[in-house]
Protein backbone atom coordinates (compact mmCIF):
# COMPACT_ATOMS: atom_id res chain seq x y z
CA UNK A 1 0.00 0.00 0.00
CA UNK A 2 1.38 3.75 -0.90
CA UNK A 3 1.99 6.31 1.42
CA UNK A 4 -0.44 9.11 0.78
CA UNK A 5 2.45 11.37 -0.63
CA UNK A 6 3.27 8.78 -2.94
CA UNK A 7 -0.46 8.69 -5.06
CA UNK A 8 0.34 12.53 -5.16
CA UNK A 9 0.62 14.21 -8.21
CA UNK A 10 1.44 17.50 -9.10
CA UNK A 11 -1.51 20.27 -9.08
CA UNK A 12 -4.38 17.14 -7.81
CA UNK A 13 -7.11 18.77 -5.77
CA UNK A 14 -9.95 17.55 -3.64
CA UNK A 15 -11.59 20.91 -3.80
CA UNK A 16 -11.59 24.00 -5.49
CA UNK A 17 -11.75 27.53 -3.22
CA UNK A 18 -12.63 30.85 -5.27
CA UNK A 19 -10.28 33.54 -5.15
CA UNK A 20 -11.10 35.69 -2.55
CA UNK A 21 -13.09 33.48 -0.19
CA UNK A 22 -10.96 33.99 2.50
CA UNK A 23 -9.41 37.13 4.11
CA UNK A 24 -6.00 38.04 3.24
CA UNK A 25 -4.00 36.37 5.87
CA UNK A 26 -2.03 39.05 8.39
CA UNK A 27 1.27 39.99 7.10
CA UNK A 28 4.03 37.75 8.93
CA UNK A 29 7.91 38.72 9.13
CA UNK A 30 9.80 37.92 6.49
CA UNK A 31 11.48 35.70 8.56
CA UNK A 32 8.56 33.24 9.85
CA UNK A 33 7.09 33.20 5.87
CA UNK A 34 8.09 29.66 4.25
CA UNK A 35 10.61 30.09 1.06
CA UNK A 36 8.50 27.51 -0.67
CA UNK A 37 5.22 26.01 -0.68
CA UNK A 38 4.51 23.34 2.19
CA UNK A 39 5.37 19.93 0.68
CA UNK A 40 1.74 18.64 1.24
CA UNK A 41 0.48 15.70 -0.60
CA UNK A 42 -1.65 16.46 -3.79
CA UNK A 43 -4.44 14.10 -4.42
CA UNK A 44 -7.76 13.90 -5.19
CA UNK A 45 -11.20 13.12 -2.51
CA UNK A 46 -11.20 9.79 -3.91
CA UNK A 47 -7.65 8.70 -3.17
CA UNK A 48 -8.06 10.22 0.18
CA UNK A 49 -11.28 8.30 0.55
CA UNK A 50 -9.60 4.65 -0.55
CA UNK A 51 -6.07 5.36 1.70
CA UNK A 52 -7.76 5.62 4.67
CA UNK A 53 -10.24 3.11 3.76
CA UNK A 54 -7.75 0.50 3.05
CA UNK A 55 -5.69 1.64 6.24
CA UNK A 56 -9.22 1.55 8.40
CA UNK A 57 -9.22 -2.25 7.04
CA UNK A 58 -5.85 -3.20 7.99
CA UNK A 59 -6.42 -2.03 11.81
CA UNK A 60 -7.27 -4.87 13.64
CA UNK A 61 -10.56 -3.77 15.80
CA UNK A 62 -12.71 -5.88 18.78
CA UNK A 63 -15.93 -5.04 16.26
CA UNK A 64 -14.40 -7.19 13.77
CA UNK A 65 -12.29 -9.57 15.61
CA UNK A 66 -11.48 -11.97 18.96
CA UNK A 67 -9.09 -10.45 21.31
CA UNK A 68 -8.14 -12.75 23.92
CA UNK A 69 -5.55 -10.94 25.59
CA UNK A 70 -5.44 -11.58 29.28
CA UNK A 71 -5.42 -9.33 31.61
CA UNK A 72 -7.15 -6.77 29.28
CA UNK A 73 -11.01 -7.54 28.85
CA UNK A 74 -10.82 -6.91 25.34
CA UNK A 75 -14.99 -6.81 25.08
CA UNK A 76 -17.49 -5.56 22.28
CA UNK A 77 -18.44 -2.06 23.33
CA UNK A 78 -22.03 -1.96 22.58
CA UNK A 79 -23.12 0.65 20.11
CA UNK A 80 -25.93 2.04 22.13
CA UNK A 81 -23.58 3.55 24.95
CA UNK A 82 -21.98 5.23 21.89
CA UNK A 83 -25.00 6.63 20.68
CA UNK A 84 -26.17 7.92 24.15
CA UNK A 85 -22.78 9.60 24.94
CA UNK A 86 -23.54 11.53 21.62
CA UNK A 87 -26.40 13.50 22.93
CA UNK A 88 -26.38 17.11 21.79
CA UNK A 89 -26.63 17.89 25.75
CA UNK A 90 -23.99 15.57 26.80
CA UNK A 91 -21.53 16.13 24.07
CA UNK A 92 -21.40 19.47 24.36
CA UNK A 93 -21.60 20.26 27.98
CA UNK A 94 -18.23 22.67 29.24
CA UNK A 95 -16.87 20.82 31.99
CA UNK A 96 -16.18 24.16 33.18
CA UNK A 97 -19.34 25.52 33.26
CA UNK A 98 -20.78 23.60 36.74
CA UNK A 99 -18.25 25.38 38.46
CA UNK A 100 -19.20 29.25 37.00
CA UNK A 101 -21.81 31.12 39.52
CA UNK A 102 -25.38 30.80 38.83
CA UNK A 103 -24.62 27.48 36.40
CA UNK A 104 -24.82 24.52 37.69
CA UNK A 105 -28.60 24.43 36.91
CA UNK A 106 -27.26 24.03 33.07
CA UNK A 107 -25.21 21.33 34.20
CA UNK A 108 -28.01 19.20 35.85
CA UNK A 109 -27.59 16.45 33.44
CA UNK A 110 -24.02 15.69 33.34
CA UNK A 111 -23.73 16.37 37.22
CA UNK A 112 -26.72 13.82 37.29
CA UNK A 113 -24.88 11.34 35.12
CA UNK A 114 -21.29 12.07 37.48
CA UNK A 115 -23.62 11.64 39.97
CA UNK A 116 -25.62 8.49 39.67
CA UNK A 117 -22.38 6.80 38.82
CA UNK A 118 -20.74 7.16 41.37
CA UNK A 119 -23.17 5.96 43.64
CA UNK A 120 -23.31 2.91 41.35
CA UNK A 121 -20.37 2.25 41.39
CA UNK A 122 -19.97 2.25 44.86
CA UNK A 123 -22.92 -0.04 45.38
CA UNK A 124 -21.31 -2.46 42.92
CA UNK A 125 -18.28 -2.46 44.85
CA UNK A 126 -19.31 -1.80 48.24
CA UNK A 127 -17.46 1.55 48.68
CA UNK A 128 -19.11 4.26 50.53
CA UNK A 129 -17.99 6.82 48.25
CA UNK A 130 -16.02 6.88 44.37
CA UNK A 131 -13.98 9.80 42.56
CA UNK A 132 -14.52 9.92 38.95
CA UNK A 133 -11.32 11.86 38.22
CA UNK A 134 -8.68 9.26 37.55
CA UNK A 135 -8.30 9.05 33.71
CA UNK A 136 -7.14 5.29 33.36
CA UNK A 137 -6.12 2.22 35.62
CA UNK A 138 -2.77 2.87 36.90
CA UNK A 139 -3.97 7.07 37.51
CA UNK A 140 -6.60 5.20 39.79
CA UNK A 141 -3.57 3.25 42.00
CA UNK A 142 -1.67 5.77 41.70
CA UNK A 143 -4.93 8.84 43.18
CA UNK A 144 -5.60 5.66 45.87
CA UNK A 145 -2.12 5.04 47.37
CA UNK A 146 -1.88 8.80 47.80
CA UNK A 147 -5.37 8.61 49.30
CA UNK A 148 -3.79 5.83 52.08
CA UNK A 149 -0.77 8.12 52.29
CA UNK A 150 -2.95 11.16 53.33
CA UNK A 151 -4.74 9.11 56.09
CA UNK A 152 -1.84 7.56 57.70
CA UNK A 153 -0.25 11.92 57.15
CA UNK A 154 -3.80 12.54 59.41
CA UNK A 155 -3.06 9.89 61.98
CA UNK A 156 0.73 10.65 62.77
CA UNK A 157 1.96 7.47 61.29
CA UNK A 158 4.96 7.57 59.20
CA UNK A 159 4.49 4.03 57.29
CA UNK A 160 7.41 3.17 54.76
CA UNK A 161 5.77 0.02 52.80
CA UNK A 162 3.36 -1.49 50.32
CA UNK A 163 2.88 -5.19 49.99
CA UNK A 164 2.47 -6.72 46.88
CA UNK A 165 2.25 -10.10 45.81
CA UNK A 166 4.32 -11.33 42.73
CA UNK A 167 0.95 -12.08 41.02
CA UNK A 168 -0.63 -8.28 40.96
CA UNK A 169 -0.15 -6.02 38.07
CA UNK A 170 3.01 -4.51 37.28
CA UNK A 171 1.26 -1.20 37.74
CA UNK A 172 0.43 -1.88 41.64
CA UNK A 173 4.11 -1.43 42.51
CA UNK A 174 5.21 1.03 40.16
CA UNK A 175 2.01 3.30 41.89
CA UNK A 176 3.12 2.45 44.64
CA UNK A 177 6.56 3.77 44.67
CA UNK A 178 5.79 6.53 42.66
CA UNK A 179 3.88 7.38 45.51
CA UNK A 180 7.27 7.31 47.75
CA UNK A 181 6.84 3.73 49.48
CA UNK A 182 9.36 0.88 49.02
CA UNK A 183 7.71 -2.52 47.47
CA UNK A 184 7.88 -5.76 49.40
CA UNK A 185 7.10 -8.82 47.28
CA UNK A 186 5.27 -11.75 48.27
CA UNK A 187 5.91 -14.61 46.33
CA UNK A 188 3.19 -17.33 44.71
CA UNK A 189 3.09 -20.54 46.62
CA UNK A 190 2.58 -23.76 45.56
CA UNK A 191 -0.71 -23.89 45.58
CA UNK A 192 -1.26 -20.29 43.42
CA UNK A 193 -2.00 -18.22 45.97
CA UNK A 194 0.17 -15.90 48.27
CA UNK A 195 2.72 -17.17 50.29
CA UNK A 196 0.62 -16.66 53.89
CA UNK A 197 3.36 -17.44 55.83
CA UNK A 198 5.82 -14.87 54.21
CA UNK A 199 3.44 -12.65 54.28
CA UNK A 200 2.93 -12.76 58.00
CA UNK A 201 6.16 -12.19 58.29
CA UNK A 202 6.68 -9.20 56.31
CA UNK A 203 3.52 -7.42 57.91
CA UNK A 204 4.88 -5.35 60.28
CA UNK A 205 3.17 -1.78 61.60
CA UNK A 206 5.70 -0.24 59.00
CA UNK A 207 3.30 -1.15 56.18
CA UNK A 208 1.00 1.31 54.92
CA UNK A 209 -0.59 -1.09 52.57
CA UNK A 210 -1.42 -4.17 50.87
CA UNK A 211 -2.16 -4.21 47.35
CA UNK A 212 -4.02 -7.08 45.60
CA UNK A 213 -5.14 -7.88 42.45
CA UNK A 214 -7.72 -10.37 43.14
CA UNK A 215 -8.62 -12.30 40.75
CA UNK A 216 -5.36 -12.35 40.26
CA UNK A 217 -2.88 -12.77 37.20
CA UNK A 218 -3.28 -16.47 37.54
CA UNK A 219 -7.27 -15.82 37.01
CA UNK A 220 -7.52 -17.13 40.61
CA UNK A 221 -9.56 -15.69 43.55
CA UNK A 222 -7.72 -16.27 46.78
CA UNK A 223 -10.04 -17.85 49.08
CA UNK A 224 -7.67 -16.73 52.03
CA UNK A 225 -8.62 -12.78 51.35
CA UNK A 226 -10.69 -12.29 54.32
CA UNK A 227 -8.46 -13.46 56.99
CA UNK A 228 -5.45 -11.23 54.85
CA UNK A 229 -7.52 -8.11 55.10
CA UNK A 230 -7.96 -9.00 58.82
CA UNK A 231 -4.11 -9.19 59.20
CA UNK A 232 -3.30 -6.13 57.78
CA UNK A 233 -5.99 -4.17 59.30
CA UNK A 234 -4.61 -5.61 62.80
CA UNK A 235 -1.14 -3.93 61.42
CA UNK A 236 -2.40 -0.74 60.69
CA UNK A 237 -2.23 -1.49 57.20
CA UNK A 238 -5.21 -0.54 54.60
CA UNK A 239 -5.97 -2.64 52.20
CA UNK A 240 -5.83 -1.54 48.37
CA UNK A 241 -8.52 -3.84 45.34
CA UNK A 242 -6.96 -3.33 41.99
CA UNK A 243 -10.46 -3.50 40.44
CA UNK A 244 -8.24 -4.67 36.98
CA UNK A 245 -10.09 -7.97 37.19
CA UNK A 246 -13.30 -6.37 38.60
CA UNK A 247 -15.05 -8.20 35.36
CA UNK A 248 -14.97 -11.65 37.15
CA UNK A 249 -17.01 -10.84 40.66
CA UNK A 250 -20.00 -8.82 39.47
CA UNK A 251 -22.19 -9.03 41.80
CA UNK A 252 -20.68 -12.12 43.37
CA UNK A 253 -18.23 -10.33 45.47
CA UNK A 254 -17.95 -7.06 46.29
CA UNK A 255 -14.20 -5.75 47.33
CA UNK A 256 -15.78 -3.91 50.43
CA UNK A 257 -17.23 -7.00 51.68
CA UNK A 258 -14.15 -8.67 52.12
CA UNK A 259 -11.98 -6.07 53.80
CA UNK A 260 -10.80 -3.69 51.41
CA UNK A 261 -10.43 0.35 51.86
CA UNK A 262 -9.45 1.65 47.93
CA UNK A 263 -10.69 0.26 44.66
CA UNK A 264 -10.20 1.72 41.75
CA UNK A 265 -12.29 0.75 38.87
CA UNK A 266 -11.46 0.88 35.24
CA UNK A 267 -14.27 1.15 33.35
CA UNK A 268 -12.61 0.81 30.00
CA UNK A 269 -12.55 -2.81 31.24
CA UNK A 270 -15.78 -4.34 33.28
CA UNK A 271 -18.19 -1.47 31.74
CA UNK A 272 -17.45 -1.73 28.11
CA UNK A 273 -16.10 1.51 26.88
CA UNK A 274 -13.47 2.18 23.97
CA UNK A 275 -10.00 0.73 24.95
CA UNK A 276 -7.00 -0.01 23.70
CA UNK A 277 -5.12 1.90 20.83
CA UNK A 278 -8.04 3.93 20.99
CA UNK A 279 -8.77 5.09 24.71
CA UNK A 280 -9.43 7.32 26.40
CA UNK A 281 -9.36 5.11 29.83
CA UNK A 282 -11.12 5.69 33.28
CA UNK A 283 -9.92 4.87 36.22
CA UNK A 284 -12.66 5.41 39.32
CA UNK A 285 -11.60 5.13 42.42
CA UNK A 286 -13.75 4.33 45.54
CA UNK A 287 -13.03 4.49 49.18
CA UNK A 288 -14.52 3.19 52.85
CA UNK A 289 -15.87 6.01 54.70
CA UNK A 290 -13.04 7.05 56.90
CA UNK A 291 -10.64 7.74 53.38
CA UNK A 292 -14.11 10.52 52.32
CA UNK A 293 -12.43 13.53 53.38
CA UNK A 294 -9.06 12.96 51.26
CA UNK A 295 -10.90 12.33 47.72
CA UNK A 296 -9.73 14.78 45.64
CA UNK A 297 -11.51 18.02 44.37
CA UNK A 298 -14.04 19.01 42.87
CA UNK A 299 -16.66 16.17 44.13
CA UNK A 300 -19.88 15.26 42.49
CA UNK A 301 -22.54 15.37 45.45
CA UNK A 302 -25.83 14.55 46.32
CA UNK A 303 -27.70 18.33 46.83
CA UNK A 304 -29.38 19.19 50.23
CA UNK A 305 -32.07 19.85 47.81
CA UNK A 306 -33.85 17.04 46.62
CA UNK A 307 -35.01 18.47 43.48
CA UNK A 308 -31.90 19.80 42.45
CA UNK A 309 -30.24 16.37 43.05
CA UNK A 310 -26.83 16.47 42.27
CA UNK A 311 -24.14 19.52 42.80
CA UNK A 312 -20.52 20.89 43.38
CA UNK A 313 -18.24 20.40 46.24
CA UNK A 314 -15.20 22.56 46.41
CA UNK A 315 -14.76 22.40 50.25
CA UNK A 316 -12.80 19.36 51.89
CA UNK A 317 -9.25 20.43 54.31
CA UNK A 318 -7.85 17.52 54.40
CA UNK A 319 -8.60 16.65 49.73
CA UNK A 320 -5.43 15.93 48.06
CA UNK A 321 -6.64 17.97 45.38
CA UNK A 322 -7.26 17.16 42.25
CA UNK A 323 -5.70 14.49 40.29
CA UNK A 324 -7.08 15.36 36.50
CA UNK A 325 -8.68 18.63 35.15
CA UNK A 326 -12.65 18.39 35.86
CA UNK A 327 -14.57 15.10 36.57
CA UNK A 328 -12.51 12.91 34.41
CA UNK A 329 -13.28 11.29 31.26
CA UNK A 330 -16.94 12.76 30.73
CA UNK A 331 -17.36 10.51 27.50
CA UNK A 332 -16.64 7.26 28.55
CA UNK A 333 -18.54 7.96 32.28
CA UNK A 334 -21.50 8.34 30.01
CA UNK A 335 -20.62 5.02 28.29
CA UNK A 336 -20.15 3.48 31.52
CA UNK A 337 -22.98 4.80 32.69
CA UNK A 338 -25.18 3.76 29.80
CA UNK A 339 -23.83 0.38 30.01
CA UNK A 340 -24.99 -0.50 33.41
CA UNK A 341 -28.12 0.92 33.19
CA UNK A 342 -28.89 -1.21 29.97
CA UNK A 343 -27.45 -4.73 31.75
CA UNK A 344 -29.14 -3.97 35.40
CA UNK A 345 -28.17 -6.08 38.53
CA UNK A 346 -29.03 -9.19 36.33
CA UNK A 347 -27.34 -8.17 33.30
CA UNK A 348 -24.22 -7.31 35.09
CA UNK A 349 -24.44 -10.98 37.02
CA UNK A 350 -25.41 -12.61 34.15
CA UNK A 351 -21.84 -10.75 32.65
CA UNK A 352 -19.84 -12.01 34.86
CA UNK A 353 -21.22 -15.63 34.82
CA UNK A 354 -20.49 -15.82 31.37
CA UNK A 355 -17.15 -14.74 31.31
CA UNK A 356 -15.69 -17.20 34.23
CA UNK A 357 -17.81 -19.94 32.10
CA UNK A 358 -16.29 -19.28 28.75
CA UNK A 359 -12.78 -19.12 30.17
CA UNK A 360 -12.96 -22.05 32.16
CA UNK A 361 -14.18 -23.75 28.66
CA UNK A 362 -10.96 -22.73 26.85
CA UNK A 363 -8.78 -23.98 29.95
CA UNK A 364 -10.94 -27.29 29.43
CA UNK A 365 -10.41 -27.69 25.72
CA UNK A 366 -6.90 -27.25 25.68
CA UNK A 367 -4.93 -28.02 29.19
CA UNK A 368 -4.24 -31.61 27.17
CA UNK A 369 -2.09 -29.84 24.83
CA UNK A 370 -0.95 -27.01 26.95
CA UNK A 371 1.02 -26.75 29.94
CA UNK A 372 -1.34 -25.50 33.22
CA UNK A 373 0.42 -24.42 35.79
CA UNK A 374 -2.37 -24.19 37.91
CA UNK A 375 -5.07 -26.84 37.23
CA UNK A 376 -7.86 -25.15 38.81
CA UNK A 377 -11.07 -23.78 38.47
CA UNK A 378 -10.58 -20.39 37.08
CA UNK A 379 -12.04 -17.16 36.91
CA UNK A 380 -12.41 -14.77 33.52
CA UNK A 381 -8.70 -16.03 32.13
CA UNK A 382 -6.75 -18.88 32.03
CA UNK A 383 -2.92 -19.26 32.15
CA UNK A 384 -1.27 -22.00 30.41
CA UNK A 385 2.43 -22.30 29.64
CA UNK A 386 4.12 -23.07 26.87
CA UNK A 387 6.50 -25.29 28.70
CA UNK A 388 5.44 -28.72 26.43
CA UNK A 389 6.31 -26.91 23.28
CA UNK A 390 9.38 -25.48 24.65
CA UNK A 391 10.87 -28.70 24.67
CA UNK A 392 10.75 -29.08 20.61
CA UNK A 393 12.01 -25.49 20.29
CA UNK A 394 8.85 -23.56 20.10
CA UNK A 395 8.55 -20.61 22.81
CA UNK A 396 5.18 -19.07 23.70
CA UNK A 397 6.42 -15.77 20.82
CA UNK A 398 6.43 -18.27 18.08
CA UNK A 399 2.57 -19.75 18.95
CA UNK A 400 1.73 -15.75 19.21
CA UNK A 401 3.28 -15.19 15.89
CA UNK A 402 1.22 -18.50 14.18
CA UNK A 403 -2.14 -17.16 15.27
CA UNK A 404 -1.64 -13.64 13.49
CA UNK A 405 -0.79 -16.10 10.44
CA UNK A 406 -4.34 -17.48 11.41
CA UNK A 407 -6.35 -13.91 11.69
CA UNK A 408 -6.06 -13.94 15.12
CA UNK A 409 -4.78 -11.60 17.85
CA UNK A 410 -2.28 -13.15 19.87
CA UNK A 411 -2.85 -13.71 24.00
CA UNK A 412 -0.95 -11.84 26.17
CA UNK A 413 2.17 -13.89 26.25
CA UNK A 414 5.11 -13.86 28.95
CA UNK A 415 2.60 -12.68 31.58
CA UNK A 416 2.43 -13.36 34.64
CA UNK A 417 5.87 -13.67 35.04
CA UNK A 418 5.90 -15.79 37.33
CA UNK A 419 4.66 -18.68 35.06
CA UNK A 420 7.30 -19.54 32.69
CA UNK A 421 6.42 -19.03 28.71
CA UNK A 422 3.12 -17.75 29.66
CA UNK A 423 0.10 -17.69 27.44
CA UNK A 424 -2.88 -15.65 29.10
CA UNK A 425 -5.99 -16.12 27.78
CA UNK A 426 -8.98 -13.86 28.65
CA UNK A 427 -12.01 -14.29 25.99
CA UNK A 428 -14.61 -11.95 27.89
CA UNK A 429 -18.16 -13.06 28.33
CA UNK A 430 -19.30 -11.48 24.86
CA UNK A 431 -17.66 -14.04 22.69
CA UNK A 432 -19.77 -17.24 21.41
CA UNK A 433 -19.05 -20.94 21.82
CA UNK A 434 -18.89 -20.70 18.05
CA UNK A 435 -15.90 -18.23 17.99
CA UNK A 436 -14.28 -19.78 20.81
CA UNK A 437 -14.08 -23.02 19.25
CA UNK A 438 -12.82 -21.67 16.23
CA UNK A 439 -10.21 -19.86 18.32
CA UNK A 440 -9.20 -23.57 20.17
CA UNK A 441 -9.13 -25.17 17.03
CA UNK A 442 -6.23 -22.90 15.77
CA UNK A 443 -4.31 -23.05 19.43
CA UNK A 444 -4.64 -26.59 19.29
CA UNK A 445 -3.34 -26.74 15.20
CA UNK A 446 -0.10 -24.41 17.13
CA UNK A 447 0.69 -27.39 19.56
CA UNK A 448 0.64 -29.75 16.68
CA UNK A 449 2.67 -27.78 14.31
CA UNK A 450 5.36 -27.53 17.39
CA UNK A 451 5.40 -31.26 17.40
CA UNK A 452 5.31 -31.78 13.65
CA UNK A 453 7.26 -28.84 12.48
CA UNK A 454 8.34 -26.14 14.76
CA UNK A 455 10.78 -24.51 12.40
CA UNK A 456 7.32 -23.85 10.51
CA UNK A 457 6.38 -21.38 14.03
CA UNK A 458 9.82 -19.81 14.43
CA UNK A 459 9.50 -18.48 10.83
CA UNK A 460 5.68 -17.27 11.44
CA UNK A 461 3.82 -14.89 10.47
CA UNK A 462 4.46 -15.26 7.03
CA UNK A 463 1.57 -14.22 5.25
CA UNK A 464 1.06 -10.78 6.52
CA UNK A 465 2.12 -7.60 4.91
CA UNK A 466 4.77 -7.16 7.68
CA UNK A 467 6.42 -10.85 8.89
CA UNK A 468 8.22 -11.86 11.77
CA UNK A 469 10.71 -8.49 12.84
CA UNK A 470 14.25 -9.39 14.92
CA UNK A 471 13.26 -7.45 17.88
CA UNK A 472 16.27 -7.46 19.65
CA UNK A 473 17.99 -5.95 16.92
CA UNK A 474 15.37 -3.50 16.87
CA UNK A 475 15.60 -2.35 20.61
CA UNK A 476 19.62 -2.51 20.29
CA UNK A 477 19.90 -0.34 17.30
CA UNK A 478 17.05 1.70 17.29
CA UNK A 479 16.30 4.46 14.71
CA UNK A 480 14.01 7.01 14.93
CA UNK A 481 13.01 8.98 11.83
CA UNK A 482 16.03 7.68 10.08
CA UNK A 483 15.42 8.53 6.16
CA UNK A 484 17.85 6.29 4.34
Amino acid sequence: MNLLCEVSRPGRRAVTISPGAFPEPASLPAGLRRAQPAALPEVSELDVVRHFTQLSLRNYSVDANFYPLGSCTMKYNPKAADAIASQPGLLSAHPLQALLPGAAAACRGPLQVIGHLQELLAEITGMAAVTTQPLAGAHGELTGIMLIAAWHRAHGSKKKYVIVPDSSHGTNPASAAMAGYGIITIPTAADGFMDLARYREKLTDEVAAVMMTSPDTLGLFNPRIREIADLAHAAGALMYYDGANLNAILGKVRPGDVGFDVVHINLHKTFATPHGGGGPGAGPVGVVEKLIPYLPLPRVVRAKDVAVGFTISTEAPESIGAVSPFFGNFGILVRAYAYILMLGKEGLIDATEKAVLNANYIRQKLKDVYHLPYDRTCMHECVFSAKQQLAHGVHAIDIAKYLIDRGYHPPTVYFPLIVPEAIMIEPTETESKETLDAFIAVMRDAAATAVADPDALHHAPTTRCVTRLDETKAARELRVNHVP
